[in-house]
């Protein structure tokens, strides 16, 4: 068997000639990033702005011209903060355990990072804020969002995130507009085979970024990440997840998550994705894969296998696993969906991993007069506005609160740990 084994040794002729190939100077798929890169200035000046534009001054300031009822929302979450108005940690600990709790050693290097998705709109954080505040409960330390971002850069929703995340201490991730769904930034069809939602089917042929949107895409990242400091977003398709490898063995401060949608549902994909973080990572070992969500149907045995790679490519503190433990009622998965018994099971056994909560506990979500759905991902506010959905999406929303808070709970009760937002939720 060993002897077959060494079969598998990758020949270090193979390994020149990929060298080779990306170090050519008339390489058509280089040459066109560089051409991108060189648009924005350039590896030190993209990251320049990028950091410049993340200042909390500077969102601030771009907010009070744009939406200053948003600047008042924020100086009262930044004072809510300073006060410790939200629950300690060893507090919430008390409530759920009582004085044992006190008696009781949580690891936290198995703690599990509590993931909310999605947060499509700011008035909806600043509503679960209070409610955590009234309610003593805790706000998650990541969010993902799926909005349309051009729309949401009109209105102000994208600097008012930017800045509350940074004010509660959780990690963030956007989801960018070349995304494969029509249509487009530009209002065009982003693909001649997808419609919109009523012909989501053609995803499963591979078709949601095709030809040249995987540059565009990175056009589209750095017009966000230098005028925003927008770092984290959502990467769907295999071209543009090697595409924000370059972007970060190049320089460029860059991080992503993979999407469900990507399909890595078993150890074997797993291995390719983080097969080509390994090849392509920066010679400190780090790498823009911060997020690594699975998909819906693994077990745990495949997340076990999964953390077993990561964790052979030094890559255990730098990808997350993230895996759903709450789905939306309706368009992705069949229901019921409800995979916390399984964290449990699986918090003491692999670290750094997300339990991500996309609907609410499905004792109430398919109760709702208004299930949440993953297709009103694509939905404009405008539509939502006019069918009168506002509500029920908003209802939708502090149903994910609720569940986030669920798993809490049940973490807590057996003695595992959790991680919210950082800067609200002290020990």
């Amino acid at each position: 068997m060993d002897d077959l084994r060494q079969n598998l040794r990758i020949p270090e002729e193979n390994l020149k000639e990929i060298n080779d190939f990306l170090l050519q100077e008339d390489n058509p798929l280089i040459n066109d990033l560089l051409q991108i890169i060189d648009k924005y200035g350039g590896i030190s000046e993209i990251n320049r702005k990028a950091e410049e534009a993340r200042q909390l001054d500077n969102l601030f300031e771009q907010l009070e011209k744009k939406k200053p009822d948003y600047v008042k929302d924020l100086d009262w979450l930044v004072e809510q903060r300073d006060q410790q108005a939200f629950v300690h940690v060893n507090e919430y600990r008390r409530q759920v355990l009582g004085p044992k709790a006190d008696r009781i050693t949580f690891d936290e290097s198995f703690a599990v990072t509590l993931e909310l998705s999605a947060c499509q709109y700011f008035p909806f954080l600043i509503e679960e804020a209070k409610y955590a505040i009234g309610n003593q409960d805790l706000m998650p330390g990541r969010i993902i969002r799926v909005r349309i971002m051009k729309e949401q850069e009109k209105d102000g929703d994208l600097l008012a995130m930017a800045a509350a995340m940074q004010i509660i201490g959780a990690s963030y991730v956007e989801t960018l507009d070349t995304k494969g769904t029509a249509p487009g930034p530009d209002g065009a069809p982003v693909n001649v085979h997808l419609g919109g939602p009523d012909t989501i089917t053609g995803y499963f042929g591979g078709v949601g970024q095709p030809n040249d949107f995987a540059l565009k895409w990175v056009d589209e990242f750095l017009y966000y990440y230098t005028n925003y400091g927008v770092k984290q977003v959502l990467n769907i398709n295999l071209g543009t997840i090697l595409l924000g490898y370059f972007l970060y063995k190049l320089g460029v401060h860059n991080e992503f998550k993979i999407s469900v949608y990507v399909g890595n549902d078993n150890p074997y994909s797993c291995f390719w994705t983080l097969l080509a973080a390994k090849l392509f990572a920066r010679t400190d070992g780090s790498s823009p894969l911060i997020g690594f969500n699975l998909a819906n149907s693994v077990n745990n045995k495949t997340i076990e296998m999964s953390a077993y790679i990561r964790n052979a490519f030094g890559f255990e503190d730098v990808v997350r696993l993230e895996h759903h433990i709450i789905e939306t009622w309706k368009s992705i998965v069949r229901q019921p969906y409800d995979r916390r018994e399984e964290l449990i099971e699986l918090t003491p056994k692999v670290k750094n991993i997300s339990a991500k909560h996309e609907g609410g506990n499905v004792e109430v979500d398919g109760t709702r007069d208004y299930p949440s759905d993953i297709l009103d991902y694509f939905r404009t506010k405008e539509d939502i506005t006019k069918a009168n959905h506002w509500d029920g999406l908003r209802i939708n929303y502090m149903d994910r609160h609720d569940a986030v808070n669920s798993t809490a709970r049940a973490l807590t009760e057996n003695g595992l740990s959790f991680i919210a937002a950082r800067n609200l939720h002290y020990y």
